[in-house]
Formats: C-alpha cells, structure tokens, sequence
C-alpha cells in the first residue's frame, strides 16, 4: 500500500527522476517517451586529482589561538584559528583558500529513442519492495513497456524494453556531459557499447554496456550507437569499472560483466529478475510496518499537492519513511563507500559541497535509521570508510594539533585524507567523536564481542587518545576544549568575517567528549581490559564542563549566552546529546532535557528547521522527546516543504540532499520504539494519526529484536527475543504487562516505578501483553 511511488508523467528534470542502484552503482531513470536517459553513477567516480593532499605542520600556533580565545577575544582567535588550522597554503590568506575536495562525478549517460508517435496512458512507477522501476504507455496501437532494476547479485544496471510482443524500432548509445576536464572516447560494436574517460591528473573509467535483443536488425551507426529495427525485445546491462583502487576499469567491469547465455531471450529476463526479487527482499523486507490508512487513488505527485494544500495523507508519510529505506539499500547493498550527500545519484561536473561526506551531521543523519531497522550490514561501508582514514588521521593529529590519536575533518571525499578544506568552517575535533558513536551503536545493537575488541574499542581509544593530550585544565581544575565550534553557527562576538565561530567548549564538543568517554570505559570494562587507562577516561569524565542552562531556559549552545548572528539556524548541534546521543534524558538530566526542548523551540519560532535534513532532525528531536504529534507535523513539512515530486529531500533552493529522506525514516522510528540504555521503550511517541498497526523487525540496543502491534492508540502486543540470556528491561509508560515465554507460560516480573524487568533467555521469543 505504501511501498511505491507513482506518475502520470514523464520526469521533467534529473530530480524527478526515479533513482536505482546497487550500491557500487547508481542510475536515474526519467522515463521520457521518446528519448529517454539513464543518468549513470558509479560510487568510486571522483575526480582523484586531490587524493594524496597533505597538512602542513602548524601545531606550534595552536597556544596562540588558545591564548586569545580564553582571553575571551573571540573575533581575533577565530581568525586565528582559521588562518594556523584550516588554511593549507602556508599563507596567511587574503581570500579563501582552495578547497582541495574531489568533486563526485557523473559516469555518463544511456540514451535510447524509440521511433513512435504519441504517446498516451502513461504511467511511470517505482515498486520499493521489488526494487523495479518500470514505465507503461501506448503508441502507435503498441503498449509499450521499460522495466528498469538495479540487479543485486549481478550488481549491473539492467534495462527491458518490450511492446506487448509486437515489432518496434529503437536507437542506443552513450554519452556524457560536455566537460572540459574529461573528453570521453565512445565505441560500439555487435556486442556492446563502451564510453572511457579519464580526468588530467585524476582517475579513469570506463562504462560498458551488453545488449541482448529478440528479432529485427541491428546495425552499429559511426556516432557510436546501435539502432534495431523490427525487434519485439531488448534487453541491456550496464557496468562501470573506476581505477580509483588502482585497478584498469575494465577489469572491474570484467568481475560483473554478463555471459551471453545468461540472458539467451528468451525467458532470460524473467530469471534474471526472479534473482534480483529473491535477493532484493532480503534487503528491503527487514522491516515491515503496516499501519491501515485511506489513500486517495492519485499519482504520489498529486497526492503531495493535496499534502501542499493541507490535507492530511497519513499513507504518504509511511511512503516516505520506505522510501528512505528503500534509498539506503539502493546506496548501500553491494557498496564500499557509504552515501554521500546524494546517495550515489549525481548529474553534475560541480554539485553542491561536492556531492562530499559531510561530518558534522549529514553522513551520521544516513545511518541512524540502520541498526534499529535490521539493515546493520549497510553500516559496515560506513565503518571502513571511518577506518580508511585512521592512518593520515594520526598523522593529522601530530601535524594539525600536536595530540595523539586522531583527527577527522568536517568535510572530506573518499580518499581518506584528513584534512581541513572548509576555510572558515574546519576548525572543529569533533568529527571524530560523532563517527565513532556508529562503531559503539554497532556493538550496542548487534552484540558482537570480537567486532567490539577488534575494531570499535581500538577506534574509540584512538579518538580518546586524541582528547587526553587536547584538553587543557583551566584555573578550576576543568578540562576546557580549545578552540572549540558548534557547527555550523556563530555569535555576534566573534566579528562577521567567519561563518562559524571559535570559542571554549562549546556544548556539542563537550557531549560528544562525554559520550566517546563513556564508551570507552564501557567498552574497556566489558572486554576487562585497560583498567588503569580506564581511571584515566574516568578522570576526565568527571572534570568535563557543565551543560548550563540560558536566561530563557534553553540549552546553551556555547560557553557563554552570546548573542547569536542567526537565532533560526538550520544547524542544532548543542542537541547532539538529546538526539541521537542519549546523555541528556528525562529520567537522568530532567532540567537539561527541558533545557533542549526549549532550545528546540526557540529554533522554531525563529523559522529554523529550513532545510530538509534540519526538518527531519527536528522531527527526531520531539519524537525522542514523546511528542509524537509534533514529529508527525514536522514529517509531514518535510514532505510538503522540502521534497520534490519524487519525494527526494531538498536543501533550499533545490539541491538533493538525501540524509533527509533517511533521517525522516529514523523519525518514524523513533515514534514507535525507544531502546536507550537497552531499557525497551514501546510506543513512545504515538502520533495521533496512525491509531492502529503493526511493525515486525525492529531491533533494540542490547541485542534484541522486537515486534509491536497497536489498536485504540495504545499497544496490544510486543513480541521480545534477546540475542543474549540477560536481564529484559521494559519502560511502563503507565501499562500494566504479562509476559508469557514461547511455550505460554507466564514469566515473573519484576515492577518497578518506570519500569519491568524479566530474565530472558538467549532465542526465546517473549510476549509482553498489556492489560487492558
């Protein structure tokens, strides 16, 4: 019911587009009647002039900025600051220096033509549970049919197109954006297509396409294309090699490159698709959340113009929330990069920040909805791309600051270069931290012992390494971070000349310090190793500075209540440790949880949340706070305010952004079910409009996999199964619960004032019940 997106149209634009992709590559198909284009992506496609960039050693000037901003002359040490620490050049700037991040580039294009007249009865759709693109018209007394998948197990981009078994006459070829840094070459032959290119000082590539048809004529034309004439089918599967690894191109293309016999015609088609169906469920079929709502029977853009003009569609908002699972397999099931800020999908030569990885909120936004929803395996690209940095990390951290351990930059590409390219913006140690949270979350859903010893604990000691020769004691005894930001926002005391500005401990810093800092205990107490480093973390711990609270009850976000340049800032970072974080929470830090709500607010009235990422952040924000109405309408803004017709998220004014499709997904999540400090928490922001349903795969944070059902707005049934035999812990939220095991016999439970508990047994499956 809500697993699909649909048209009546043709894409008008790139962003219309309805995108697939295997995770190693990517395609946009617009679905245009007689000329249509396939957008291709391949995830290792950038550029590559930069990917051996390097620091300059300035750790000796970092006193001097620490001087001049605990001296409080914030305008002067974030010059300063910017000038030693994101300034490569080894001058002192007079206008802002280049940024050396490699763009992530498009592959080309698949152009085909069909020879028809008009077309009618269109209709273009997106099935996220088949992973199958498909598009459906008449002309010329033909219904004609393109069925587009990005084929899992083959990992290729596969194309069909038929017209009910009768003759049709159709061109194909490649090609790609006039660039002057790249002048492809294009072949054709009897067997396929190939487009090669390479950028001046970059990487190659190299795209094939195979093709396969039944009846007619082919002829190989000299622009490089084929045209067929009288076939009744075609079939096409398109591969694309990169030497970004230091492989030739076409011996990528080599690995996955099709046998002739695999396809055959006829009947190859529907095995191939039978493959992918098989492998493609097993991916997007994880989770399955059915809520009964009452859809009107209109196209998903015109479903949106209702939504625009204020009636309510609940059935869409579900949409959204698998559509945004459906954009994370898509970007991720054979993948080694995680998604950058489009996914895999890119038509430009120069797209916003670069098409990058940003680490200051948008690559972390494209996993939270990972763990708690059983696709834990995307999270391992995420995981190598953190460790593909730590050795020019440690470097970083020597040359940049002068700390052991490791420094992560604010903004990066795939080649694992630490280094700082946001002039104005780069000086910031709290990347790191934040990525090291997916390494601990990790651990914490899945329970593997050997990945906690082998690669999440040393991770968090090498970002805790960094903390210990960072920190700095103040006259009090308290360990200050210095310089500090809050990305990516400034007060008035720091001048205009910057767009962020430098100060002492700012909120975010000092959360993610304490939650690395705490894990690392943990971690160190679960594996019983390292108990002398152990009181040394503690130590810290306990000389952080204190969150405090404003004259307006809000969370401050820096040192001291500046006046802030922006008061609607699209960015919340000070709420870090409100969502996703949990150390500020309404049972252990009450006043501080205030504190951030209130904050929250004033953003609000303040017109912030004005992107599509903010927007779902927000909605995450007050479903982790219990206000499941108030996520709900922010959902239901980040449809109607920040997504296109095919409901890809936007930051203003049009540019694709896809962590705000995931982290909308994570919002519905949040609604529903709560495992912080594996305690399991059902229902516990219940929007109004989803009186009734059922969600089956949810994973919690100590190892447990949960089922829920609901009527009447309140929970009928939660099924319970531990990966371990432990102590189950489940918040009440005013319930009364039995539990029975597997067998139907009740189980005792132990009732406290917010909670119950029960011991649970490793692979037994529990009903909790509420009485009603």
């Amino acid at each position: 019911m809500n697993d699909s997106i649909w048209y009546e149209l043709p894409a008008r634009d790139w962003l219309e587009g309805l995108p697939i992709g295997t995770g190693r590559l990517a395609a946009m198909v617009l679905g245009t009647t007689k000329r249509e284009r396939v957008a291709l992506n391949h995830e290792w496609l950038w550029k590559g002039r930069n990917r051996d960039r390097d620091n300059r050693r300035v750790a000796d000037r970092l006193q001097e900025v620490r001087s001049l901003l605990q001296a409080g002359r914030y305008e002067e040490g974030t010059r300063a600051g910017n000038e030693a620490f994101a300034n490569h050049t080894g001058e002192r700037p007079t206008e802002e220096p280049r940024n050396r991040v490699d763009p992530y580039q498009p592959a080309g294009d698949l152009f085909l033509e069909l020879n028809h007249g008009p077309a009618a009865g269109y209709v273009r759709k997106l099935d996220f549970s088949t992973g199958l693109a498909t598009v459906r018209y008449r002309a010329d007394n033909k219904q004609f049919q393109r069925e587009y998948t990005a084929h899992i197990p083959k990992d290729l981009i596969l194309v069909r197109y038929t017209a009910d078994g009768r003759p049709f006459d159709v061109r194909f070829w490649l090609d790609r954006i006039v660039d002057p840094d790249c002048r492809p070459t294009v072949t054709a032959d009897t067997e396929g297509l190939v487009l090669t290119g390479g950028f001046d000082r970059g990487i190659d590539f190299r795209v094939e396409v195979q093709y396969w048809y039944a009846g007619g004529e082919a002829r190989v034309d000299s622009a490089g294309g084929v045209t067929l004439a009288g076939t009744t089918e075609l079939v096409l599967a398109t591969n694309i090699g990169t030497s970004a690894r230091g492989d030739d191109p076409a011996a990528e293309c080599a690995l996955h490159r099709l046998d002739h016999s695999t396809v055959g015609l006829p009947g190859g088609w529907d095995e191939l698709t039978a493959e992918h169906r098989a492998e493609h469920a097993r991916h997007f079929g994880s989770i399955v959340l059915a809520v009964p709502t009452e859809a009107p029977d209109l196209p998903t853009d015109a479903r949106l113009a209702r939504m625009r003009q204020g009636h309510d569609d609940p059935g869409l908002v579900l949409t959204y929330f698998n559509y945004g699972r459906y954009l994370l397999s898509a970007s991720s099931a054979t993948a080694t990069l995680p998604a950058n800020l489009q996914g895999k999908w890119n038509e430009d030569l120069n797209p916003p920040w670069q098409c990058d990885y940003h680490h200051d909120i948008n690559l972390q936004m494209c996993y939270w909805i990972a763990e708690p929803t059983g696709m834990q395996q995307y999270v391992e690209a995420l995981l190598a791309h953190i460790e593909r940095f730590v050795p020019h990390a440690r470097e970083s951290a020597q040359d940049l600051y002068g700390c052991r351990g490791v420094w992560y930059p604010i903004q990066t590409d795939a080649w694992g270069r630490a280094t700082p390219e946001s002039f104005g913006w780069a000086v910031w140690i709290g990347a790191a931290p934040w990525l090291a949270q997916h390494m601990w979350w990790h651990w914490e859903y899945g329970r593997d012992a050997v990945f906690l010893a082998e690669r999440a604990y040393p991770f968090i000691k090498e970002v805790a390494a960094f903390y210990e020769d960072y920190l700095i004691e103040d006259e009090n005894g308290v360990y200050q971070i210095v310089p500090s930001q809050s990305p990516e926002n400034r007060f008035t005391a720091s001048g205009s000349d910057f767009p962020v500005s430098l100060c002492v401990s700012a909120s975010m810093d000092v959360e993610l310090a304490r939650e690395l800092l705490s894990h690392a205990v943990r971690a160190s107490e679960i594996l019983g190793r390292d108990s002398e480093q152990r009181q040394v973390w503690q130590s810290i711990l306990e000389r952080l500075p204190a969150l405090t609270i404003g004259s307006k009850g809000q969370l401050l976000e820096w040192n001291e209540e500046f006046e802030e340049v922006e008061p609607g800032h699209r960015h919340i970072s000070h709420l870090v440790g409100f969502y996703p974080g949990e150390q500020i929470n309404p049972d252990r830090t009450p006043d501080l949880f205030e504190a951030a709500l209130q904050s929250l607010r004033l953003r609000l009235a303040n017109e912030g949340g004005h992107t599509g990422w903010s927007r779902a952040w927000t909605a995450c924000c007050f479903a982790r706070a219990g206000e499941g109405d108030e996520a709900y309408e922010h959902l239901s803004h980040l449809l109607t305010d920040f997504a296109t017709d095919s409901l890809l998220d936007l930051h203003p004014p049009r540019v694709f952004q896809i962590e705000g499709n995931l982290g909308g997904a994570a919002a519905v999540v949040e609604m529903l079910f709560q495992s912080y400090f594996e305690e399991l928490d059902f229902l516990p922001a219940l929007p109004v409009a989803w009186p009734s349903g059922a969600v089956r795969g949810l994973r919690g944070r100590g190892g447990y996999t949960v089922d829920l059902s609901w009527s009447e707005s309140d929970l009928s049934e939660a099924t319970v199964t531990s990966m371990e035999e432990r102590t189950c812990t489940i918040r009440r939220r005013g319930r009364t619960y039995q539990v029975q095991d597997s067998a139907g016999k009740s189980v005792p439970v132990a009732v406290a004032d917010a909670t119950i508990s029960f011991p649970a047994k490793a692979g037994v499956a529990y009903t909790v019940a509420t009485k009603r």
